[in-house]
């Protein structure tokens, strides 16, 4: 689970530097999906404090996962938190 530091809860708040480590942050996710570790990523929709970011990928052991979450730009530059929560699914939908 990511969230926003907030100082960056009002859009004008973001610099150019923050950006470019958001970008970075997004283009390590891309490369993460078309590698097939990253399974999914996105965020809610809501604004301000409420926001908050999920990103599910796969890890061999917690120290991967806390490793790859912790080496992501937007952690490691300070613009979001991060919490890891392994979890392992129960169920899954069929393709039709």
């Amino acid at each position: 689970m990511l969230r926003l530091v907030p100082r960056l809860h009002a859009d004008s708040a973001w610099t150019k530097e923050d950006n470019a480590v958001l970008e970075r942050h997004f283009v390590r996710f891309q490369e993460a999906a078309k590698s097939g570790h990253l399974i999914l990523a996105g965020r809610t929709s809501e604004s301000g404090d409420k926001t908050f970011g999920i990103a599910i990928f796969e890890a061999t052991d917690e120290d991967a996962a806390r490793k790859f979450m912790q080496e992501d730009p937007a952690v490691a530059g300070g613009l979001m938190t991060a919490e890891l929560h392994p979890f392992a699914v129960a169920l899954e939908r069929k393709s039709p």
